[in-house]
């Protein structure tokens, strides 16, 4: 039988038993799904290709069903596998069909076949990793090949001495500690799946981006860096070769789209200048791509090509007419708006469902008005920042926390928790920058995140800014500045606030707001929290208003040069998000948004009228107990004489926008009392509360607001229509229980009307 005719019936086999093992794939249920699950193909999911700055024709996606195996970290290859697994989505998620935890001492181990693609005349076949978390060693045919160490950056192996026609046998060893070891791991919770909770969600173990084989010749484009120089008006290039390259030549060729814009040539691994004569410049309002065509050529022969495209443009640091230091976009500055972005989703974790969600998140962005996203300790696929550049989007890219340094307290800098753990997060912390720096988007490298794993703080943001000159530093976002870098940024919740201005630096608000509400049928679990949490969509929106309102009089007024709200989506138990977990929700108003952050447009303030009156108004009575009451001791017939009678605000001093008469120490305080309406309709009645922390109300025995996290002044909340029905001229009963954990705290409340 012919070769070739042997090869193909191989790869019809493969395919065949793929397509036949795919009709039994499901997601695992219980869990939140995006409307992108539906659409997961289980034969061919994420088909696009992988890595659009470095674009081959010739390429074949091996993402779908491999067998599995979870077994001892000591343990052997196993000979019978668990099962099938959806990759590239983790082992955790239930778009992977398995939803299973794999601990610090055990290895989850990979397996699949595919048929090797003609590899005559010299061809190379490559091996391609988009992302496997945390350590991978790959064998062909039981052949190692190699050994990646690193959640976050892709890597490569040349399989090419290993395959043989027909199937070939390619298996994936991980073994991942989620951080327990001290690697690079961002917000994955550590030790298992079972209980993520607050800031910190469900870990991601194993192979979680795409993986492909690509053939290429023998002498072959390997990489390139492209480095825009706005002023001088070029491209500066670099193509590092792979192969016997020696001799050979590069072509490049700008095109706006398909038109030609100028041409050179240039030698493997040397600096090259492309010409860009008056050149559109990329920018969130105009995010211009130029088309970019690379050929490694003998002489008149060309021996490899790829595609790729640039962006033309420069951040830098300059001052405004005002004198104020300020990041410059070609020149020019541009407030930078956006939320703090987690890039989880609740049913890939790690890997988005398709190319198509990943592509949702950054038009969502786009739709509320912002221009930037903080990608918060977590790098993304390439298509991501892909999604970046042609959409539009400015993107600040933190590197993964781990457990590299013992962050310092108060002015000291922290020190490497080990060799060995400093040079891996210094490893990572290389391979991301060196990894995406050809994206136009990313305008600023984070070091570190409110000292997490923080140590030689300084050493490290020069060494990144060597590493790439071209971008702005922010040594540590939020709590352990050590004043180096480009910026100084603080955090405050909600907030907003801002450092003072600085001669060398400019000033940013890395996370602000945190304003939450779970909606049902919208939730992880029943449990959401959020920084600060909101009664109803009104209240919540109208918040969210008033804090970017601050922020332009920040912006104005003391410098603030960027703001970021926390955060894209809810993840997990944490409701802090613009978005629900799953994608179907807009929590914010996306037309009020962006009115506000593009245009400085805002709502009207409401304006009150006090119908009950709180603290700072008067002294007012109110019947109080620290001892848990009996049942019933919100309702209006209650027996509340052998209560203690003090004056409200109820809390300690020193507690933010308070006014404290009578104090309150321990973790919980029940309060109640009588209240007179006026005859006459009332309006819109709201509830006027400043709470720290967690609140229950009810009005006439009718359960009124629930109302988590704390205040830090008085704050409008909506009353429940049941309780607001129970509302009569006359005599009516307020009822409160306030809990409290940490930090300062205070209770008070009165009603006041919408005029």
């Amino acid at each position: 039988m012919n070769g070739r005719i042997l090869l193909a019936l191989l790869a019809a086999a493969v395919a065949w038993s793929a397509s036949a093992s795919a009709a039994d794939w499901q997601p695992v249920p219980g869990n939140l799904m995006t409307p992108w699950a539906e659409k997961v193909d289980p034969k061919n999911p994420l088909p696009e290709y992988p890595r659009p700055q470095l674009v081959r024709a010739q390429w074949q996606n091996l993402n779908g069903l491999w067998d599995y195996a979870i077994v001892d970290l000591d343990a052997p290859q196993p000979t019978k596998f668990d099962g099938k697994i959806l990759v590239p989505f983790c082992v955790e998620s239930a778009l992977s069909g398995v939803k299973k935890p794999v601990t610090a001492k055990e290895r989850l181990w990979y397996r699949r076949t595919f048929a090797a693609p003609d590899l005559a005349g010299g061809k190379r076949l490559l091996l391609h990793f988009g992302a496997v978390d945390w350590e991978a060693v790959v064998s062909v045919n039981g052949k190692e090949q190699g050994k990646h160490r690193g959640g976050y950056d892709p890597f490569t192996f040349d399989i090419t001495d290993a395959v043989k026609p027909g199937d070939n046998e390619l298996v994936v060893r991980v073994w991942d500690s989620s951080g327990a070891n001290g690697e690079p791991k961002g917000k994955q919770h550590y030790p298992a799946i079972e209980n993520p909770g607050g800031i910190m969600y469900t870990p991601c173990t194993g192979i979680w981006q795409t993986v492909w084989l690509e053939t290429v010749p023998a002498a072959s484009i390997a990489s390139l860096k492209l480095v825009p120089d706005v002023d001088a008006g070029v491209l500066r290039v670099k193509v590092a070769g792979r192969g016997a390259t020696d001799g050979m030549m590069v072509e490049l060729i700008a095109l706006d789209g398909e038109k030609e814009v100028s041409k050179t040539a240039g030698k493997v691994g040397s600096p090259i200048e492309l010409k860009v004569p008056s050149a559109k410049l990329w920018s969130p309002d105009s995010p211009f791509l130029y088309n970019l065509k690379v050929s490694l050529r003998k002489g008149d022969a060309a021996v490899d090509a790829v595609e790729s495209y640039f962006g033309m443009r420069k951040i830098a640091l300059g001052k405004d007419d005002k004198g104020v230091l300020r990041p410059m976009l070609n020149g020019q500055f541009v407030f930078q708006a956006g939320p703090l972005d987690q890039g989880f989703w609740p049913d890939g974790i790690y890997t988005a469902p398709t190319d198509e969600a990943l592509r949702f998140d950054i038009e969502a962005t786009r739709k509320l008005g912002m221009n930037m996203a903080r990608k918060h300790v977590k790098i993304e696929p390439a298509r991501w920042y892909y999604w970046c550049d042609k959409l539009g989007l400015l993107v600040w890219q933190d590197m993964p926390s781990g457990g590299g340094g013992r962050g310092g307290k108060g002015g000291e800098d922290g020190v490497p928790a080990s060799p060995e753990r400093a040079a891996q997060f210094e490893a990572e912390l290389k391979a991301m920058v060196e990894s995406f720096h050809n994206h136009p988007s990313i305008i600023m490298w984070v070091v570190f995140n409110e000292g997490w794993g923080q140590y030689d703080t300084v050493r490290l943001t020069k060494w990144v800014k060597e590493l790439d000159p071209t971008r702005l530093t922010n040594n540590a976002s939020g709590w352990t500045d050590r004043k180096t870098g480009d910026v100084h940024d603080i955090h405050a919740y909600p907030g907003p606030g801002a450092p003072p201005v600085e001669e060398a630096r400019a000033i940013v608000l890395g996370e602000f707001g945190g304003l939450g509400l779970g909606l049902e049928n919208h939730k992880w679990v029943d449990k959401s929290w959020g920084y600060r949490g909101m009664p109803d969509a009104p209240t919540l929106n109208r918040r969210y208003l008033e804090l970017w309102m601050k922020v332009r009089q920040l912006c104005d007024e003391k410098g603030l040069s960027a703001a970021v709200y926390t955060q894209t989506t809810d993840v997990e138990t944490e409701c802090n998000g613009l978005l629900t977990y799953d994608r179907r929700v807009f929590k914010i108003d996306a037309a009020l948004s962006s009115a506000a952050i593009l245009r400085n447009e805002f709502p009207p303030a409401p304006e009150y009228k006090t119908v009950v009156p709180i603290a700072p108004d008067e002294a007012v009575n109110w019947r109080y107990t620290v001892e848990k009451p009996a049942d019933g001791w919100f309702k209006p017939d209650f027996d509340d004489s052998a209560w203690k009678q003090g004056p409200a605000g109820f809390g300690t001093q020193n507690t933010p926008g308070t006014t404290v008469r009578t104090e309150w120490k321990t973790d919980n305080i029940w309060v109640r009392r009588d209240f007179t309406l006026p005859d006459g309709k009332l309006g819109n009645l709201m509830l006027r509360i400043h709470h720290d922390e967690d609140a229950e109300v009810f009005l006439n025995g009718v359960p009124a607001a629930k109302l988590g996290g704390h205040t830090t002044q008085y704050e409008e909340a909506a009353i429940s229509p049941a309780a607001l029905k129970t509302l009569r001229p006359g005599k009516n009963t307020i009822a409160i229980h306030c809990r409290q954990t940490m930090g300062g705290q205070y209770i008070d409340a009165g009603l006041v009307e919408e005029k």
